[in-house]
Formats: structure tokens, sequence, C-alpha cells
């Protein structure tokens, strides 16, 4: 099992001990370090700032959202990270969700398995760099055509000028119904999780492999790496740790979308949380918060955690190997907690 610091995005200001926490993975073996964005902090910056202090850990976005840059924009950010790391970036994708596509960004959200398809072959183009990239869309079309609203007709296909580092650059998806963790598989080179549960992994598998048998499958099942998010807690006092993520829980399957338009929720009701999810989303949507997060049972928080004494997170870390899972992205925020995790594994 490798592990990950997972720093995700920033809330109301920067992640003021990052510098130690990235220095901390580095110095006890961790593999990756990933930075996230939601509509506050960009992705980018802060795992090129962190990053520069790095000399083995691989950095990846987990995740960059797709509307928030053209393809070959993201190219553009991932072929200068991997020069100056040297060639540890991983480019980490996801769509995001309509209340955020359309309202921070401007863009249409319909059609993402389409959108994130057309993306990641322009990506890829760029990364090549062996032909002028063009797409025909309908999403992203290079060149612009000419006979399109506000064209000058003037648009060229274009190489990039710098030379990627690495053609191959790896693009792992975030991904959480079973037709995007397919086309993951079919596309990707790894696949972010964001709630993993051991309940889901036959499922999980299902889905994967029917990603990998279609034609052109880019990866087989033993060269394709899954990347879990979780929350890992060693301690003696489990419902206290579970009080602790509890508002989490509630805020992702309540509050993070709109009513019957949340893929969080979704995936906990594939958990089998189908009522739950519903009453903490009607708490939520009315404005009752602190109902919605008392109304989140403890079984529902504990299912995307690993939680309890060293050794008995030691065994649920065995139990998630053994289900498919090659990453553990956690979310440590002392070096403490990066000590007793490299420990473990």
């Amino acid at each position: 099992m490798k592990l990950a610091l997972q720093l995700g995005y920033w809330g109301a200001d920067p992640i003021a001990e990052a510098p130690a926490l990235v220095a901390a993975a580095e110095l006890n073996g961790f593999d990756a370090v990933f930075t996230a964005e939601s509509w506050g902090s960009d992705a980018y910056t802060p795992l090129a700032w962190w990053g520069a202090a790095t000399e083995r850990v691989r950095l990846g976005t987990a995740v960059a959202q797709i509307s928030a840059r053209p393809p070959t924009a993201l190219a553009m950010h991932a072929l200068t990270l991997d020069h100056l790391c040297g060639g540890r970036h991983i480019i980490g994708l996801g769509v995001s969700g309509p209340q955020v596509v359309e309202g921070w960004y401007g863009q249409p959200f319909a059609k993402p398995l389409a959108r994130t398809r057309e993306y990641v072959d322009i990506v890829r183009q760029v990364l090549a760099r062996q032909a002028p990239v063009v797409s025909s869309g309908p999403h992203y079309r290079l060149p612009y055509p000419a006979d399109a609203p506000g064209s000058t007709g003037l648009g060229r296909s274009l190489k990039p000028i710098t030379h990627p580092l690495r053609a191959d650059i790896p693009i792992w998806l975030g991904a959480e119904g079973p037709k995007n963790v397919a086309q993951t598989a079919e596309i990707a080179d790894g696949w972010l999780a964001v709630f993993y549960s051991l309940s889901l992994a036959d499922r999980y598998e299902q889905w994967l492999a029917e990603g990998f048998a279609r034609p052109g499958a880019r990866r087989r099942r033993d060269d394709f790496e899954v990347a879990a998010g979780a929350q890992v807690v060693i301690t003696d006092d489990v419902a206290a740790a579970v009080d602790r993520y509890r508002p989490s829980t509630a805020l992702y399957v309540g509050g993070m979308g709109a009513k019957g338009t949340n893929f969080h929720a979704e995936l906990y009701t594939r958990m089998g949380y189908g009522d739950e999810v519903a009453e903490i989303g009607r708490l939520f949507l009315a404005g009752k918060k602190a109902e919605a997060i008392a109304a989140v049972p403890d079984e529902m928080v504990r299912e995307t955690m690993l939680v309890g004494t060293a050794e008995e997170v030691r065994a649920q870390i065995k139990q998630w190997e053994a289900a498919g899972v090659g990453m553990l992205m956690v979310t440590a925020r002392d070096v403490a907690t990066i000590e007793q995790l490299a420990a473990l594994v």
C-alpha cells in the first residue's frame, strides 16, 4: 500500500502547516502529495510552491477541475510542472458539479462523460507533440471554426513550443458513478476514488473491468492505479473521531449539490444509506445544518474511514489493499500523524 498526503483546497486561509507536512511526507516515504481546488485556491500554484522543496514524492492534482481551464491550458500547466519537478507530476482531473461549473465558471455542465473524453484526448495530443493539436469537438473545437459565432477565421492548429519532458504524464480521473468509473478505466492511468467503501468494492471492480474490456483501453487492471481518499485516524476514542468527521459527511451528502443532483449523495445511496441521505438532504437544504449533522449515523461516517488503534488501522489498511486499493490519500494535518501512518505500512 502506498501513502499520499492530500492537502486538498484551502478554506478561508492557506494551510499554514503545509511546508512541514510536505517535508514529513517526503521524509517518511509517502509516494505522493496532492492538492485540490473548489472555488477558492487553485490546485497548481500551491503544488508548485510546496513541491519545489521536494526531491522524490510525486506531485499531483486531486483534482483540477476541467471547466477551470481549456484542455490546452491544463496541458501547459502539466508539462511546465513536470519539467520543474523532474518528471514527478500526476494529472488528476474531475468534472466537479453543475452548481460550480455553471455558477462559478459559467460553463455548461451537460455531457460530463463526453467532455472528459475530449479533454483527455486533447491533453494527450499536447503532451505527445507529434502534430498540431486538433479537435472536432463538439465540446472543445481546435482550431475554433471559421464559421462559428465570433470567429475571425484566423485560428490555426499549433504544437506546444516547449517540448514536454514526458509524453505519458499519468492522467488520473476522479469518478463516482458506474459509467464514469468505467470510462476512467478505459481512458486513464488511474482512478481517484473520493469516497471509497469496502461495501462497494465488488461493484467498483465490475465497473473497472467493463472499462478495461473496451476496445482500445489504455491499461489493464494490473498496471492501473487506484487511489482512495480516506480519513485515517489512529485513536483509542473512535466515537470522538467519528463525531469530528460527522459534519463533513453531512456537508458532502446534503450540501454539495442541489436537490436531485448530488453525486456524493448518489454514492452513499449505493452504499445502502438511501433513507439517511434523503433526510440529511432535506434538513440541509432547509437550512437546518445542525439537525442534518445529527442525522448522520456513526456507521455512515465510518463507511469511508479507517479508524481505531494502530493495530486495528493496520488491519483495515490490509482489507482495503486486498479489495484493490493501491494508494491511500490521507488528509493528515500534523507531522505526528504522518509518522504514525508511515510506520503502519
